[in-house]
């Protein structure tokens, strides 16, 4: 019967093959889902048109050349901005299209989507889940809002407090390495390597209570996380690279895994370390008495925290969250602090008046440390930390995907499973007054004008 059946299809004397049924199911499978996604490709595509778009200089890769993660794609991301300030469309090659919001109205038809309806982009993310797994920044739903009550603990200022230390150590041996670099006649320093180094050795020493030296010699565990950072920005460039099994065949794939491997050992070794140290009770007295004595770090906060029903992380969990911290926190703050140092030098008018400012504050001290309570006692320098932090933010965008139809104020429609990265478009007057904008409308300026900006 088989035989007389495929017979009509011109198969007839292949039908003793066992697997002809489940390959023509298969490729029957393969075509449907083709032609469906062709359908949805095309229909999506219809529905875009009501969103600007610049000109692509290439029909394949689209506007993919045009964003590199440099300073030029930064650039032009900032006049896009400028000149579809209600958002535009761009593709990466020739069949993904994203939409760009950077106006506010627009951003905040997203934002205050439910996170089922708008959840986090992970094909824009996903290159960093074999590193950083399910901590805060990957995670969703039920397992983020669990692990975001379990690690606010870790940000209480009576845990943060005695961290100031730490950063006037770290930030002494920086200044002691330019002094150096000086008296050998050098003139120029890469900024931001430098900072790198800074935050990355007060997360250590914060994170897992270690001390590498790494500003003043080479560190393995460093070199990792710094090739890590430098290996997702570069794939985040290649698309044919974002599926795994492509990317683990090239050098850059094989390097990826090998720098994680090296991260995630050190990181479990830690954790192995410390639960053995751990008391099993009395964990009040021993935080207490920690206390006194050193810094209690995050890994410690990690470990203790337990939910609602006394449960805690498990050592996966605690490796996720510690990787996140040391890759968003080393990256961000040494962004953030390398433009602070920028934007001061550019105006030494202001670095002045920030300098003096300090110097005020500790001119009739024995100790030449800022401390905690210092925070609150330099309101210039807050406001140029501020202002340096509006103009150029560490963090640039972020992606979302939705997942149905979401209607913008105007009446447009952002189609069902488009990525949709949020870049928001700084203040106007930015571009107009240039930096410092708020500063210079008056030398009387209080931090209480710019606080809410």
């Amino acid at each position: 019967m088989l035989e007389l059946s495929l017979s009509r299809l011109g198969l007839g004397p292949l039908a003793a093959s066992p697997w002809l049924l489940p390959l023509l199911a298969g490729v029957s499978w393969i075509l449907a889902r083709v032609l469906a996604w062709t359908y949805t490709f095309y229909n999506n595509s219809r529905r875009l048109r009501c969103f600007l778009q610049p000109p692509k200089p290439n029909w394949f890769l689209g506007h993919m050349n045009l964003v590199p993660s440099t300073e030029q794609g930064l650039i032009y991301f900032t006049q896009m901005a400028a000149n579809y300030p209600r958002g535009y469309l761009i593709w990466f090659g020739p069949i993904i299209p994203m939409v760009i919001f950077c106006h506010p109205d627009m951003l905040r038809s997203i934002t205050n989507a439910s996170a089922a309806i708008a959840p986090k982009d992970m094909q824009f993310y996903g290159t960093l889940k074999p590193w950083l797994g399910d901590g805060l920044l990957l995670s969703a739903g039920d397992k983020w809002s669990s692990h975001r009550r379990m690690l606010t603990p870790a940000f209480h200022f009576n845990i943060l407090k005695p961290y100031i230390k730490i950063f006037t150590k770290s930030a002494e041996i920086m200044h002691a390495k330019w002094e150096h670099l000086i008296t050998e006649g050098h003139t120029h320093l890469d900024m931001f390597e430098h900072i790198s180094l800074l935050t990355l050795d007060n997360l250590q020493k914060c994170v897992f209570s270690f001390d590498s030296n790494c500003q003043e010699k080479p560190s393995e565990y460093i070199a990792a996380i710094l090739e890590l950072s430098a290996l997702v920005s570069k794939r985040n460039q290649q698309l044919f690279l974002y599926m795994d099994f492509l990317y683990y065949l090239t050098s850059d794939g094989q390097r990826f895994r090998n720098a994680c491997r090296l991260v995630h050992d050190f990181t479990d070794a830690v954790i192995q370390e410390r639960r053995r140290t751990l008391p099993k009770e009395n964990i009040d007295d021993f935080l207490k008495a920690k206390a006194k004595t050193k810094t209690l770090d995050f890994i410690d906060v990690l470990l203790l925290t337990k939910d609602e029903d006394g449960k805690g992380l498990s050592d996966e969990d605690i490796r996720a969250e510690a990787d996140t911290f040391m890759f968003e926190g080393h990256d961000t703050t040494a962004s953030g602090l390398s433009w602070i140092l920028y934007n001061l030098a550019k105006h030494p008018e202001y670095q002045e008046r920030c300098r003096q400012e300090v110097q005020d504050l500790l001119r009739d001290r024995e100790s030449k440390e800022i401390e905690w309570d210092d925070l609150a006692q330099l309101p210039f320098l807050t406001m140029c930390i501020k202002e340096s932090l509006r103009l150029h933010p560490p963090v640039t965008s972020i992606s979302r995907r939705c997942t149905q139809d979401i209607v913008l104020p105007d009446g447009r429609v952002i189609p069902k499973g488009l990525p949709l990265p949020l870049r928001p478009r700084k203040h106007q007057r930015e571009v107009t007054s240039g930096f410092y904008s708020l500063l210079s409308r008056s030398q009387e300026l209080h931090w209480a004008d710019i606080r809410h900006d």
